[in-house]
């Protein structure tokens, strides 16, 4: 076993913990009871953070470990993690992209066509017995249909593929304009809202994007507009989505991500007309483990050879 010290800040799948334990000195910070005093003696030995986006790495947080090299993420977003401050300090973030993009893109799409189609009612009122008569017309469908994304990064780009085959008309709005697509481009999300029949939010989570989408948002959709929020809760205003729905100035929404997780709201909860996932975008075996891996094969790299497999954009060195 390597002398190498990290720390875990949150519970991660048990192939990586193993992984690591075997490799490293680990430390779980879940299982520590005094951790301002355990960080006051142990701080200064920690080399990395391993950590899966619960746990909160503010600026404060990575400023108590002076030999910090690397923060290992687990998850392609990284809000929960200060990276400029990383930057500042020479720590590597890297993250795990591009294993997960088919999965949580599958997942999109699934959660899609059960909101506009209302599948989840119709399970439950069979479930109910209710199999008597027919059941209800839904409301919403997919049958020529103007899909906007919010957010055309990777996953972004393969909910467009799928929902090309679905013959879905797309549009997109992003930081910028991406140059390897033809979908048309709308310069604000507020265009983007007046012009869609669902808006599919796929926008990482931080100050920038914080209840973006809005009550404004939300209206310009309209009557018959669907949201869908795969991306991070802190993306929409809970409450102006909540009020939305209860007024009917949109027809349904379909989340996986919540602004408080695990909590999510009763009013949301009680509503017949909504979707909602327990954030399962990536969450198979097969796509878990894959992440896992990556975010092992960070470590090792960086500890090895100096240098992190997929670096975020703030901190793209090698080791000194």
């Amino acid at each position: 076993m390597s002398e190498i010290q990290l720390l875990m800040t949150d519970p991660l799948p048990p192939l990586v913990q193993s992984a690591v334990s075997k490799t490293y000195r680990l430390h779980r910070m879940w299982q520590i009871e005094d951790k301002d005093t355990w960080l006051g003696e142990n701080a200064p030995s920690i080399r990395g953070l391993v950590c899966g986006g619960h746990s909160p790495i503010d600026a404060s947080f990575i400023r108590r470990f002076p030999n910090l090299e690397i923060i290992a993420n687990f998850g392609v977003g990284y809000d929960s993690i200060d990276a400029n401050e990383a930057a500042r300090q020479h720590v590597v973030v890297t993250n795990t992209p591009d294993v997960l993009t088919e999965e949580v893109a599958d997942t999109a799409i699934g959660l899609m066509i059960m909101t506009a189609r209302e599948l989840s009612a119709a399970e439950r009122w069979l479930r109910a017995r209710n199999w008597k008569t027919g059941y209800p017309l839904s409301a919403g469908t997919l049958r020529n249909r103007k899909l906007g994304i919010f957010g055309l990064g990777r996953i972004g780009k393969a909910i467009g593929r799928r929902a090309e085959a679905m013959g879905l008309k797309i549009a997109y709005h992003n930081r910028s304009q991406q140059a390897d697509v033809s979908y048309a481009y709308h310069s604000t999300l507020l265009a983007l809202a007046q012009w869609s029949d669902i808006l599919l939010c796929v926008a990482p989570g931080g100050a920038a994007t914080r209840h973006v989408v809005n009550a404004e948002i939300l209206s310009a959709l309209g009557s018959d507009g669907i949201l869908i929020n795969i991306g991070r809760g802190s993306v929409v205003d809970e409450a102006a989505l909540i009020a939305a729905l209860q007024d009917r100035v949109i027809l349904s929404a379909g989340l996986d991500v919540f602004e408080h997780e695990p909590h999510v709201p009763e009013e949301l909860i009680a509503m017949e007309h909504v979707v909602l996932l327990p954030h399962l975008g990536s969450a198979s075996v097969h796509t878990r483990n894959a992440m896992g891996q990556l975010q092992i094969d960070n470590l090792s790299s960086w500890f090895q050879n100096g240098s992190p497999l997929t670096p975020v954009a703030e901190t793209p060195w090698p080791r000194d």
